[in-house]
């Protein structure tokens, strides 16, 4: 009896050994498949987001609208620190004399002195800042859709970062701090003009300098002009706009030359947020994509 019993159980647990192993085997198996098709669905779903493709127009048009209301909202609520942003200007001020570059107010002082360029910076500080990176946007979205998402995805990131500068370092821009000379351009020639001047003055946080966006925005645009257009004299024209812009905001006394430098950083991470998400600098993506579906003909896109 005894020797049956030990048989049985050893013969039992050689029967049953092959099949724990092999139960454990395809167990692990099946776990690794299941892992390995998550991860292909979880790798596919990321490249159908980061793939360009064609821009819709009411959800463009919509998107651009309801950033720009979004971030004049949180810009102009951030709180006037008056006092906190005057004494960073002050220390804005000495930091550039000690590099010397603080030339701001003999730039404001001799272009004021004539008129008809003074009241032109005037309007092209009002205005351009919008007509020209809604054009460029407008010419993107016709011309370069498969570029489009990721430049745009450029600019909503630089005027991102932008708004954490204005929160955390609120500065005054020059005609308004502390024993300076400088002429607010706007106010002296009576033209219609800034946010930040006249009567419009308390509808904008006039401390909300650092960085400067007339920079950030119009190098985006004018490097976006020069990297694509295919006209010589139009890519001239594109370095030559964030040039001008940055006379004009020293001009009209509205920024220092620093405050044109956060603009440029602001810009470089939102290249690099585009970079990181894309695989591929916005300009280095293909031009066209398809509009008949997968494989479909690459044409532009036509609203």
């Amino acid at each position: 009896m005894g020797e049956t019993t030990v048989t049985t159980t050893e013969e039992g647990r050689d029967q049953a050994a092959p099949h724990s192993v092999a139960d454990r085997v395809d167990a692990a198996h099946t776990a690794s498949t299941a892992n390995e098709v998550n991860s292909r669905a979880g790798n596919a779903f990321l490249r159908r987001l980061r793939a360009p493709r064609r821009p819709r127009l009411w959800f463009e048009i919509l998107l651009i609208a309801v950033s720009y209301w979004t971030y004049s909202l949180i810009r102009n609520a951030v709180p006037e620190q008056k006092a906190e942003a005057l004494r960073n200007a002050d220390w804005i001020w000495k930091t550039e004399h000690s590099l010397g570059i603080a030339v701001e107010e003999s730039v404001n002082h001799a272009i004021n002195s004539v008129t008809w360029l003074i009241v032109g910076m005037n309007y092209y500080y009002a205005t351009l800042h919008f007509i020209v990176t809604l054009g460029v946007l407008v010419w993107l979205y016709r011309s370069h859709p498969g570029r489009y998402a990721a430049t745009r995805l450029t600019l909503f990131a630089t005027t991102v970062v932008a708004l954490l500068g204005y929160y955390l370092y609120p500065l005054a821009p020059p005609r308004l701090m502390n024993g300076g000379d400088f002429v607010d351009t706007v106010l002296v020639h009576h033209t219609w003009g800034s946010m930040a001047s006249g009567d419009l003055k308390h509808m904008s946080n006039q401390y909300a300098a650092m960085p400067s966006m007339h920079i950030g925005w119009s190098l985006w645009a004018g490097l976006t002009i020069f990297a694509l257009a295919s006209v010589p004299w139009v890519r001239v024209l594109g370095l030559l706009y964030p040039t001008v812009t940055l006379l004009v905001i020293v001009a009209t006394a509205n920024h220092f030359w620093l405050d044109a430098v956060g603009g440029m950083m602001c810009l470089a991470f939102g290249f690099t947020v585009a970079r990181l998400w894309y695989g591929k600098l916005p300009y280095a993506l293909p031009k066209l994509v398809p509009v008949q579906g997968r494989g479909g003909p690459l044409l532009p896109v036509k609203p």
